[in-house]
């Protein structure tokens, strides 16, 4: 059953499409690091730095962080923002238009996702459209895996596509180091690299179909 949704009206950049700009196949894709968690002493950052990090290793690939802690949203959804409303999601709606794909850092709070992450995806609609979507899951011994599950058909209600590889960290306090290292890198970067391959290649397809035929849910 299809939900009432709020369709930001915050400024973005002129675009050919529902989400999509005249960009060349070969340009670098554009991600968009979510990091979902808002709670005082998260872990999330931790996370999401060292998945940034490595992905700013690639060519093809250009990162932009979006900190949900440091960018908040109203709680309150309304179909017609007002000046508050509006200068709080400028600072989240243009740059989440602008990404070809998104890498969402989630905790797992109570079998599931966080708040202030529902209240993100809930506050856009098409800038999620059409474009792929991967988690990087941190907990305890699930490794925030259910996080996941739930907000795979969270979604697929906004037209996103999530790839089918995640990187998790199970009881992730124990396995970085203060600086923010991996004690064991091997795995973890064998997984991002095999999510970042899936993502990158949903993303230059899906940006080539929003070009040549905009996408219209």
């Amino acid at each position: 059953m299809t939900t009432d949704t709020v369709v930001s009206t915050a400024t973005a950049e002129p675009r050919t499409g529902t989400g999509t700009r005249a960009d060349s196949t070969d340009s670098p894709i554009r991600l968009a690091v979510i990091v979902g968690s808002t709670r005082d002493g998260r872990f999330g950052p931790k996370v999401a730095d060292w998945f940034a990090g490595h992905a700013t290793l690639r060519p093809d690939i250009t990162v932009d962080v979006v900190d949900l802690a440091e960018t908040p949203l109203p709680t309150a959804l309304t179909h017609r923002p007002g000046p508050e409303e509006r200068t709080a999601l400028e600072a989240v709606t243009p740059r989440l238009d602008a990404a070809d794909a998104f890498a969402v850092v989630t905790p797992e709070y109570n079998h599931s996702y966080p708040a202030s992450l529902k209240n993100a995806i809930d506050w856009h609609y098409t800038q999620w459209q059409a474009k792929p979507v991967g988690f990087v899951s941190y907990g305890g011994i699930s490794g925030g895996l259910r996080a996941v599950e739930h907000l795979r058909p969270v979604f697929a209600e906004v037209h996103a596509v999530t790839v089918r590889d995640t990187v998790s960290f199970h009881n992730a306090g124990g396995l970085f180091e203060s600086d923010g290292r991996l004690k064991d890198p091997e795995g973890p970067d064998t997984a991002a690299g095999a999510m970042l391959d899936q993502l990158t290649w949903w993303a230059r397809a899906l940006r080539t179909a929003r070009t040549t035929h905009p996408y219209g849910a």
